[in-house]
């Protein structure tokens, strides 16, 4: 039998495990937060206007809250399953930057996207809900890093982001990212967008790449190489300075002290008309909705359907080779094309070489055809 553990030995065990612990939160100061959220705040202000664009919807993201976690704690804190993007710096300052958004999010701001009214589908979580959200973050986090490059004064990069649907804690979260096994900083931000979503945006950093970013700061904002930089002050009001522009004086033109007299001029009288306007209804219909090229690579499964009929169980149960089963459609009638699931046009059976095809006779309008998209 092995040797046993003293009391003493156990107690030093844990004590030694607390002051790591203690050692990786006084690492990470006060100040170090205060600075970190000032940095987030501004960039997701600067990311707030870009998606505010990109949805045409009012979008106000703030009220940053910096603090230590562990990613058991995060399992606890936000509901599984949930939305992860990934968005890495690559120049300027290199690190790992992790968005999660909420599922029923995900899908308000997708549909908004396409064109729509924000409304969170049924359907679960789809390669064309990825791919908008990814280029939504991506554009948001490149609008955060313009705002970073004018704080750095220098040029930052960032890699275009991936996206995951993570449906387990902690073990699938800690494989793909090793980087935050251990304790990590997490930037809350209230995320309000018109009346359709009011939740919570969770942008999780490495300890080391947020204390990058904070010496990256204070560096920038150093007027001397060996200035302390332990005093954040300064870089509090250069930060400040960048977040609210300087007032520009309203009363700064000269009014001449005499204005020349002016005299009525006579002059012929015009004709005045009513001008007549052609009507755009019928264009502003057949137009594509806004934005719908963000999306425009992401493929769709175009299936067509030769009919449909019910069986019972025990029917199917007694299918083998030579059964016949009669199906909804008439000989000759237009066959359904479904673009993933949906109805979008009727056709007609044709041979291509060797292949069959369908030639189109019938489709819903442009209109109905995004809108099913």
């Amino acid at each position: 039998m092995g040797e046993m553990l003293s009391q003493d030995e156990i107690d030093a065990l844990l004590m030694s495990s607390v002051n790591e612990e203690s050692e990786i939160q006084e690492d990470f100061t006060d100040e170090d937060k205060d600075t970190i959220g000032e940095i987030g705040n501004i960039s997701m202000g600067t990311a707030a206007t870009t998606l505010s664009t990109l949805l045409n919807n009012r979008v106000n993201i703030t009220t940053p809250t910096v603090s230590l976690l562990t990613i058991d704690e995060v399992a606890e804190q936000y509901p599984i399953p949930f939305i992860i993007v990934d968005v890495k710096y690559k120049e300027g300052i290199e690190g790992l930057n992790v968005l999660i958004l909420k599922e029923e999010d995900v899908k308000i701001i997708t549909d908004l996207m396409m064109g729509g009214s924000g409304v969170i589908s049924e359907e679960p979580i789809g390669e064309i809900h990825l791919s908008a959200i990814s280029e939504a973050m991506n554009q948001m986090v490149g609008a955060s890093a313009t705002s970073l490059s004018e704080m750095f004064n220098k040029k930052i990069d960032i890699l275009p982001p991936r996206t995951f649907r993570m449906e387990a804690m902690p073990g699938n979260f800690t494989e793909i990212f090793p980087e935050l096994m251990d304790n990590f900083v997490k930037i809350s931000f209230k995320m309000v967008i018109g009346d359709l979503i009011d939740s919570e945006i969770m942008q999780l950093l490495p300890i080391s790449f947020a204390k990058d970013i904070v010496s990256t700061l204070m560096n920038a904002y150093s007027e001397e190489p060996t200035q302390d930089s332990s005093s954040i002050e300064t870089v509090k009001e250069s930060v400040a300075d960048i977040k609210q522009p300087q007032d520009v004086e309203a009363n700064n033109t000269s009014i001449p002290a005499e204005i020349p007299e002016t005299r009525p001029v006579d002059r012929e009288p015009v004709n005045v008309q009513q001008v007549a306007f052609q009507s755009f209804d019928n264009v502003l219909s057949k137009g594509t909705p806004e934005n719908i090229q963000l999306i425009q690579d992401v493929p769709l499964n175009v299936t067509v359907e030769l009919g449909r009929t019910t069986r019972k169980i025990s029917e199917i149960l007694e299918f083998g080779p030579g059964t016949i089963i009669e199906l909804n459609k008439i000989v000759g009638e237009p066959l359904d094309i479904l673009i993933n699931g949906q109805y979008v046009a009727k056709g007609e059976v044709v041979v291509i070489d060797e292949n069959y095809g369908i030639r189109i006779t019938d489709i819903v309008s442009p209109e109905k055809r995004y809108n099913r998209i």
